[in-house]
């Protein structure tokens, strides 16, 4: 995870762990890796999630009604290993559930499960520095994010970045949205002259179209309101057995779908 190479733009989907149950969430994770997902991020439900929109609150919701904590969350891990899942894993939560747990037990549980990396998307990086260093203890990078807003901050937190760093498309939470702003390719240039890792954009790609406006700017796409989405529409029948499998399918074939312009030469 640390010295990651990019041959090309990559495929970072998002998940909540627990939505629909423990279980499935497993089996969508190796989907999404059979989709040809590189990394993956798996959401810890937490019952106010600031960077959240509906979509992926409902599925917190959903995830938090099955019991799932950050430290079963973490658990998952090792299960997805067992059922043939490769790809880095990062784990996507909010700082209070870490708090809570303990930061040193937080990363002692994230290194003795086999995490690739944290992101942390309330800790700003100023104040991020302790938590930094325990990761860097652990072996565990922790993710910085980037915002059109962090001008005057972009060369810090990009000469700073470990893993890779997550630039933020839009201001507001995360979502599914029409369209991006029309300065998002200027702002991803930037970001990369000062950045030493892989750059990759996420909050509100939704649509192939947008994957393929954006490969040539950056090292990587993170899709997660419209897989949750998807997910959401796909609950019922993903927790039938005889619907499991066709379901599964449905959603392999969606993520492909919307990621077929990263499979395309860049130029």
């Amino acid at each position: 995870m640390q010295c990651l190479t990019v041959t090309k733009p990559m495929f970072i989907p998002f998940i909540v762990a627990g939505d629909p149950s423990p279980d499935i969430t497993i089996e969508l994770a190796l989907a999404l890796q059979e989709a040809g997902a590189d990394i993956l991020e798996l959401g810890v439900p937490y019952s106010d999630p600031l960077a959240d929109g509906p979509i992926i609150q409902r599925a917190a919701a959903r995830a938090l009604r099955q019991q799932m904590t950050l430290q079963k969350a973490i658990e998952l891990i090792p299960e997805m290993r067992k059922k043939g899942v490769k790809i880095p894993i990062i784990i996507f939560t909010y700082y209070n559930p870490v708090l809570q747990l303990g930061e040193e037990s937080f990363f002692a549980l994230a290194q003795k499960n086999g995490a690739n990396g944290v992101l942390i998307p309330d800790l700003p990086f100023e104040e991020s520095e302790p938590v930094r260093k325990l990761g860097e203890a652990a072996g565990i990078p922790l993710i910085s994010l980037v915002a059109p807003t962090s001008k005057k901050r972009i060369e810090m937190i990009a000469s700073n970045a470990q893993g890779f760093l997550y630039c933020v498309s839009s201001l507001g939470v995360t979502g599914v949205r029409d369209t991006l702003p029309e300065t998002l390719n200027e702002f991803l240039t930037e970001v990369k002259r000062h950045s030493r890792v892989p750059v990759v954009v996420g909050f509100g790609i939704s649509k192939s179209e947008q994957v393929s406006m954006l490969k040539n700017y950056c090292d990587g796409v993170v899709i997660g309101s419209a897989l949750v989405q998807k997910i959401e529409q796909l609950s019922d029948r993903l927790q039938k057995p005889d619907e499991k499998e066709e379901a599964l399918a449905e959603f392999r074939r969606y993520a492909r779908s919307l990621t077929a312009p990263l499979d395309e030469t860049v130029q």
